[in-house]
């Protein structure tokens, strides 16, 4: 039933009209308003009952007093003419990361922008009619809005393809699933660091126009809200996100219909719509659950991100694999790269080789190999205990009947996702999956490189460590996303305007030391007012919500000092990021903390995952322990961390901690938000900072010593951590002249901005992303795609082939030229000869592995050169030599070996057989 709200006179006669219509759908109309972020006003239809009426915000309530099923809508003021750039805007999350944006919203009402979370769209469902009529009025607000809109238009139609260092430009599309999103937030659907990372790889992406699309899942209660009971212990809370005040598009299909798609759980069909919400250039779908055509359980799959046990997080992951593959095929979206953020993903492969067994009619073998050579994982955590396992009984509830559909016996499929296939006790891991089904994997820093291969290297048995193919890409930070509007206006002045659009670029960021020495300090004095300002509004607020008296309400106004040493420390709780570890020494500490005219101050922030306990201990004590006096004033902690806590942390920090228990931080990125906002890093060698650290940009807590008794490392550590605040930041950040400005401090703050934000941007790993695995994986794809498979059933009938013959390959003879005479500066020659069993000689990869051994014969650095064949008249009966050279460049001990591992000609960069011979 369409209602038409202009045909009443009264709001009583509209409800009644409604109670009149009992069995039909509703649709109302009214002309005069905005209903769902669209100009003409229909919003979902619901099913209104006679025993009831129709409140105020779009809910039936029944005469007996229950709450009846009917979708909510939202009326806006109409804003027509000059002031539609605003709804224009805040359709898409560009404004996150666009500073003149975020103005625009904040100017329209501060107080609504900041209890709405930052959210643009409930600001303008909440404007008031009197603010409306001021905004209308404001010649130089409306100017304002129109340029800031023809700039976000003007990003939009950007025309240039991305072609980056690359031969031509990008012709074809990413996919990149990802369980969680950190955007921004009133997008609440991220929990911490692999979330914003997955945010900084849209925004990067849009930036760079790069065609990726990204896939999640969109939680009703997304992440929960942190609360600390009076005694200090973590209360999880989860309020419902208002959908209708987020920029969220449905999705129709061909008919015009809602599109709803559909899974299998346990022979239960889950329905699911799909949602996108815009990235700038990228689009994100997100699945939804909580529709009617689900039972009241499976709407509660996409509620919570993270909670429930692990047959729910099988369900999320089931949802997020297949459902959101089945969405790319049914919105007409080809990717020719799949990219998988953490093992949460790697039920799309499976999605995808069913899809190409019962749709494109390939063999089992055949669309596992296309599979594989489009298909990438970056693996995050560094502990086994941080990945997802699923046990036997879930596996066969969830996956026997659907794998055994497209033909996979269900103990090999099982098998897959051991790190010991034969082995049948073995859980099913999810990173194994996706190591396994992926032709390119890496890890988040250089020094998790080592970490992941250790950890992964009994999937490839006959590889060594070092060859375990999971290579490592940093991550970086979206710059934009995090830097303070003072700092923003500095850095368009000197570095120049467009320095946002090139954030990866050097020269760039030489140009800091430019800036003045006083510009720069005085700046960052304001963002570490904020910072304190909003400390102490955020502790009122907490201290009043616990119950707290009149006394610790008014020292609160006054907590903490605008001038004194900042040090803050945010991350999530876990037990190996050690957040106490400065509270080991309490008299020390103190000391620190309270000397005369050098005062130091500490500001805490962090979740821990609502089944760590032990996480949840650690936040409880350091809160009993900063209620003591030689503490109170100078240490805080608040509560409920997410991306606002972080953006005024990173901005006024004068130095970020961070001491994990190396190394076991996979790379860790607060730190180089902090960094480009002029913090400096004081750090354990560990994640990113093994990197980042030059000597002379921060300081290094060790140096990057690994320990077995960890009581013993973190007395070691401690106490060198107190050693560097009490004789070098401390003095350091006092050290003024009479102009009370630290020229060595800001000295130490250019070089740190120069050194790290080049390198430690999401920019340059995009980058990294395109030219290691994004190109490779599509053109491989597109290769094995021509000509209707034909090279694919080419490579596949070859695997068998070299398979089945490996053992009959062996090295024949190794001849060594020079054995006698090798000398600094010349050169070494290597034949090796090589029964190749019928196999031609492009079929095989032949490597010298060789550099400095130590006295146990074990490679201190080792590199690899090619070795290639020769026409060679003794070659013959199968056998064929290989030759190459190494130059002598240094003295010493030095080792040689010979691998060979097979190689399809037409693909040389596809390597995914675990197939090896040493000599």
């Amino acid at each position: 039933m369409f209602v038409d709200c202009t045909a009443f006179a009264s709001r009583t006669l509209l409800f009644q009209a409604c109670l009149n219509a009992s069995g039909f759908d509703i649709w109302i109309h009214a002309p005069s308003c905005y209903l769902l972020h669209r100009k003409y006003e229909i919003f979902e239809p619901g099913v209104v009952s006679n025993s009831g009426w129709l409140t105020s915000n779009g809910i039936i309530i029944s005469k007996r007093g229950r709450r009846m099923i009917l979708r909510k809508y939202v009326v806006v003021p109409p804003m027509e003419g000059d002031l539609e750039n605003l709804r224009e805007i805040a359709n898409n999350l560009w404004f996150s990361w666009n500073l003149d944006a975020v103005e625009l919203f904040d100017h329209l009402d501060e107080r609504l922008w900041r209890e709405g979370g930052h959210n643009p769209l409930w600001s303008l469902i909440r404007l008031s009619r009197q603010r409306l009529k001021e905004i209308r009025e404001d010649e130089g607000y409306l100017a304002h809005s129109e340029k800031v809109c023809q700039r976000f238009r003007s990003y939009l139609k950007r025309a240039k393809k991305y072609a980056y260092r690359l031969a031509r430009p990008i012709d074809f599309v990413i996919a990149y699933f990802s369980l969680e999103f950190g955007l921004t937030e009133s997008l609440p659907i991220y929990s911490g660091g692999l979330g914003l990372l997955a945010g900084d790889h849209l925004k990067s992406a849009s930036d760079l126009n790069l065609p990726l699309v990204g896939v999640g899942l969109m939680y009703q209660e997304g992440y929960f809200k942190q609360r600390l009971s009076p005694d200090g212990w973590q209360q999880e809370i989860y309020p419902k996100t208002q959908f209708d005040t987020l920029p969220l598009e449905k999705q129709f299909d061909s008919f015009g219909n809602p599109l709803i798609l559909n899974v299998t759980l346990a022979g239960e069909i889950l329905y699911f719509r799909v949602l996108k919400v815009n990235v700038g250039r990228v689009p994100l779908y997100l699945l939804d659950t909580d529709i009617p055509e689900n039972s009241p359980f499976f709407r509660t799959i996409t509620a919570q991100l993270y909670g429930g046990d692990t047959e729910m997080r099988i369900r999320q992951e089931i949802l997020l694999g297949v459902g959101g593959a089945r969405a790319m095929q049914a919105l007409g979206i080809r990717p020719s790269a799949f990219h998988l953020n953490e093992g949460h993903a790697a039920f799309t492969l499976l999605e995808r080789i069913r899809y190409f067994v019962e749709e494109e009619g390939l063999s089992l073998d055949e669309a596992q190999q296309i599979v594989v050579s489009q298909s990438i994982l970056t693996v995050h955590t560094p502990v086994p205990a941080g990945n997802d396992v699923f046990d036997r009984g879930l596996m066969e509830k969830y996956f026997r009947n659907p794998v055994e559909k497209v033909g996979i016996n269900f103990e090999e499929f099982l098998a897959i996702g051991r790190k010991h296939p034969e082995d049948r006790n073995e859980s099913f891991w999810m990173p194994v999956l996706g190591l396994r089904l992926t032709s390119k994997a890496n890890i988040l820093s250089r020094l998790h490189g080592r970490v992941a291969r250790d950890m992964w290297k009994d999937v490839w048995p006959n590889v060594d460590k070092e060859d375990v193919p999971i290579g490592y890409i940093t991550n970086g930070v979206h710059i934009p996303s995090y830097i303070s509007r003072d700092l923003l206006r500095l850095y368009d002045r000197y570095l120049g305007p467009g320095w946002t659009e090139d954030p990866d670029n050097e020269k760039i960021w030489q140009r800091i030391q430019y800036i003045p020495d006083t510009e720069l300090w005085r700046t960052h004095e304001r963002c570490r007012n904020r910072l304190i300002y909003f400390a102490r509004r955020k502790l009122i607020e907490q201290l009043k919500s616990r119950g707290g008296t009149s006394l610790e309400v008014e020292e609160a106004y006054n907590i903490l000092s605008t001038d004194a040493l900042t040090i803050c420390f945010a991350r999530r709780f876990a037990t190996y990021k050690r957040a106490s570890l400065i509270f080991r020494d309490l008299e020390r500490l103190a000391d620190i903390l309270n000397r005369t005219g050098k005062t130091v101050q500490l500001i805490f922030a962090g979740k821990a995952h609502p089944a760590d306990n032990g996480g949840k201990k650690i936040i409880q004590d350091i809160l009993q322990t900063i209620k003591a006096e030689p503490f109170r004033g100078r240490v805080v902690f608040i509560e409920d961390y997410d991306i606002n806590v972080a953006r005024y942390m990173v901005q006024g920090a004068d130095v970020w901690l961070n001491n994990p228990r190396r190394p076991l931080e996979a790379c860790g990125t607060s730190g180089m938000k902090a960094a480009a906002n002029g913090a400096l890093t004081l750090s354990v060698l560990d994640g990113w900072w093994d990197e980042g650290y030059l000597g002379d940009n921060g300081w290094a807590i060790g140096s990057g010593e690994e320990y077995v008794n960890l009581d013993y490392q973190d007395d070691i550590e401690s106490k060198e951590l107190y050693n560097l605040l009490e004789h070098s930041v401390t003095p350091l950040f006092y050290e003024r002249g009479i102009d009370d400005i630290p020229r060595e401090w800001i000295r130490a703050v250019k070089r740190s901005l120069s050194s790290i934000c080049p390198v430690f941007n999401s920019h340059r790993m995009v980058t990294d992303y395109v030219e290691s695995s994004y190109v490779p994986c599509a053109t491989n794809f597109k290769k094995l795609s021509e000509s209707n498979y034909g090279l694919l059933k080419d490579l596949v009938a070859w695997k068998k082939r070299i398979t089945d013959d490996w053992d009959k390959i062996s090295i024949m003879d190794i001849y060594v030229s020079n054995d006698t005479d090798r000398l600094k500066g010349k050169t070494v020659e290597f034949q090796v000869k090589i029964d190749t069993a019928g196999h031609a000689p492009d079929e095989l990869n032949v490597e010298l592995a060789y550099g400095p051994i130590d006295l146990w014969e074990n490679f201190k650095l080792r590199k690899l050169t090619r070795l290639y064949p020769v026409n060679d008249p003794a070659s013959g009966n199968g056998a064929f030599k290989f030759k190459g050279k190494i130059p002598l460049t240094e003295t010493g001990m030095y080792g040689y070996g010979i691998r060979v591992t097979p190689q399809f000609p037409a693909l040389p960069s596809l390597e995914d057989l675990d197939l090896i011979i040493r000599g």
